[in-house]
């Protein structure tokens, strides 16, 4: 059931990564190292591959968006479980596992192809 149309979740690209990457002053844990460098690190690579995703808000439109999905996909997977793979679970988990799991949802509920300003949809 993919609903969500890639405008709307390029949207929600540039701002889940702006929002990552501010996570460790807004949420408290900008004294772990490992969690604030992974925050900054996913936020940082979600918006550079949203840059390059051939979208609506993509700049140089040079990946696919099924590739740009399947980055999200795995991308929030290994950031969910980052907190356990970096050891920082102790002291900090829940705001990588919620953003992680918001990136998995998203590479499933979101069109595969973009929709051109004339209303026809890109050719895959």
């Amino acid at each position: 059931m993919r609903f969500l149309p890639t405008r709307v979740h390029g949207v929600i690209d540039y701002l889940w990564g702006i929002a990552l990457m501010a996570s460790p002053w807004l949420f408290g844990f900008a004294d772990v190292a490992a969690a604030t460098w992974v925050a900054i690190v996913f936020g940082v690579g979600a918006i550079l591959y949203s840059v390059v995703t051939a979208y609506e808000l993509g700049l140089l439109k040079i990946l696919p968006m099924p590739m740009h999905l399947i980055l999200d996909g795995l991308g929030g997977a290994v950031l969910a479980a980052s907190p356990f793979l970096f050891g920082f679970a102790d002291r900090v988990l829940w705001p990588h596992v919620l953003f992680g799991l918001f990136s998995v949802v998203a590479c499933f509920v979101t069109r595969f192809e973009p929709i051109l300003t004339t209303g026809h949809r890109e050719p895959a």
